[in-house]
């Protein structure tokens, strides 16, 4: 469903006024990412996520209000635990050369490593539909573009 006056805009759900901003929902979220075609589910903890290629990514809020959004991507690429000190060295490059997405490591529970890239923005005030649409489509072609490299590290071990 869409939120209070979104229903309104014309010319679909990034369509309308430019200036109106709106609050940071996972129906806004949902409604922006439909609206390009995406295909995604909602979790069990109510968060979204989707699959790009083998890549998994979230599109999270966060902070006190759910004010804060963050395109988290996770690359299909796993590495053993001993090549976290290479992972951290490719990464640190990438975040030097890159704007966008950060990239980090995270090692999970079975001592599997994976590189994750995030985007994140304050939206404290609001978005509009246009800002959140391009938020959202920066986050998942850069995670695309880090999940890329990083499945070329692989192969450079």
């Amino acid at each position: 469903m869409a939120p209070p006056g979104f229903q309104d805009l014309p010319d679909g759900p990034v369509g309308g006024h430019p200036h109106t901003l709106l609050p940071l929902t996972n129906e806004l979220i949902a409604t922006v990412l439909t609206s390009r075609g995406y295909t995604f589910h909602t979790d069990s903890d109510g968060d979204l996520v989707g699959r790009w290629d083998d890549n998994v990514i979230y599109f999270f809020r966060l902070g006190p209000q759910g004010e804060l959004l963050q395109v988290r991507t996770t690359a299909a690429t796993s590495f053993p635990i001993e090549d976290v000190p290479t992972l951290y060295a490719r990464c640190n490059a990438w975040n030097h050369d890159r704007l966008w997405p950060k990239a980090f490591v995270h090692v999970d529970d079975h001592g599997t490593a994976r590189v994750c890239g995030e985007v994140i923005a304050d939206l404290e005030r609001g978005v509009t539909t246009h800002q959140l649409d391009q938020l959202l489509e920066r986050g998942i072609a850069t995670g695309c573009q880090l999940a890329a490299a990083v499945a070329t590290w692989k192969s450079t071990r």
